[in-house]
């Protein structure tokens, strides 16, 4: 299989939209991610995208190079692999907490989506969600590849838009940002911008790691899913870029929003308001479909009808929790898991370094 030197573009793109889909949750699409841990800073959100952008690109390229080449292992864990046997251990049994954690945040900002825009109740909006998830998860990996990897471009593509147009019509505003800085610091997910750096890229890995292993080993082609994962890592960074200035622009407006994306969108023009809010829930979707599988997938006791009762459990566990307030449920959970992946984002780079 490495003997093949060619890039297959198409899969290139379907890897490069199957990277983004998961970081895109509904914290990323919102923009209450990027709020926290890029806007928020003011001017210095430019160094978190920085720094950002490299990680991005490095760990990437580890993760997944790592999946390809252990594609044959069935029985591969990417935690051992990085961190050593104990820690590993303890990594592996650590994620699906963590991921469940998390999924309640992406499922909470689904129903505060349809809340805000459509006038659904809140805990209904989730419930849809919640349904969504399991039956997508209950198709298979290759099948929700398939579908998250077209969802995924389709929200930059709609991200960059909003964030572009809104970037020209509100340039002038780029002077007033300082004017902002108190009401911005309110929303920080760390007391230093560095902090709040290292921890995204921490969330984003530790909670992506097995994802994006599964990734690699799902290639045929090494240089299709090396490329795929640059693709899609320069493609997430450059959003959050875009969107980080459209916000700074919007200081004033922004900062007690609960989907702070949607304004933008809206203030545009309803209509593009209207289908971005579409767009942010097929976003939700795709990201917490692929979590589910990431958590469900170990789960082997009673063969596959136990293994689809517990994704059920997990789907009604996340729903009970998305409950809570979206805004709340980012600042509190995003951050957290970040902390929790500081060493086995320390030992992926270290591993990187010493195999280079």
């Amino acid at each position: 299989m490495d003997g093949k030197n060619e890039c297959n573009k198409k899969e290139v793109i379907k890897f490069a939209g199957a990277f983004i889909a998961w970081v895109i949750g509904s914290g990323f699409a919102t923009g209450q991610e990027i709020l926290q841990f890029f806007t928020s800073y003011g001017y210095l959100s430019y160094g978190v995208v920085l720094l950002n952008l490299m990680g991005f690109l490095f760990l990437s390229q580890i993760i997944i190079a790592t999946g390809y080449q252990h594609k044959t292992e069935t029985l591969f864990n990417h935690f051992k692999y990085f961190c050593g046997e104990k820690l590993g251990a303890f990594y592996s049994w650590l994620i699906p907490v963590t991921l469940i954690l998390i999924m309640p945040v992406l499922i909470s900002g689904a129903g505060a989506i349809l809340s805000e825009y459509y006038g659904i109740d809140h805990y209904i909006g989730s419930a849809i969600m919640a349904v969504m998830v399991v039956c997508a998860y209950l198709i298979g990996f290759e099948r929700l590849i398939k579908i998250v990897s077209i969802i995924g471009p389709v929200i930059i593509i709609f991200l960059m838009l909003v964030g572009t147009i809104t970037v020209i019509h509100d340039l002038n505003n780029f002077m007033e940002v300082p004017k902002y800085e108190p009401i911005l610091s309110k929303s920080h997910s760390a007391p230093h911008w560095i902090i709040s750096s290292i921890l995204y890229l921490s969330l984003c890995f530790l909670s992506g790691s097995a994802y994006f292993t599964k990734l690699g080993m799902s290639a045929n082609n090494r240089k299709d899913a090396k490329y795929g994962g640059i693709f899609g890592a320069i493609a997430i960074v450059l959003a959050i870029a875009i969107m980080n200035t459209a916000m700074l622009l919007n200081s004033e407006n922004i900062t007690s929003l609960a989907i702070p994306v949607l304004y933008l969108a809206k203030k545009i023009s309803y209509i593009l308001g209207a289908v971005f809010s579409i767009v942010l829930i097929l976003g939700i979707f795709s990201s917490c479909s692929a979590m589910m599988w990431s958590v469900c997938n170990r789960f082997t006791i009673g063969g596959k009808r136990g293994n689809q009762t517990f994704a059920i459990l997990v789907a009604i566990c996340t729903f009970l929790l998305s409950l809570f307030s979206f805004s709340e449920l980012v600042g509190i959970f995003y951050p957290l898991v970040g902390y929790i992946g500081l060493v086995f984002i320390a030992c992926v780079i270290y591993k990187g370094i010493k195999l280079s």
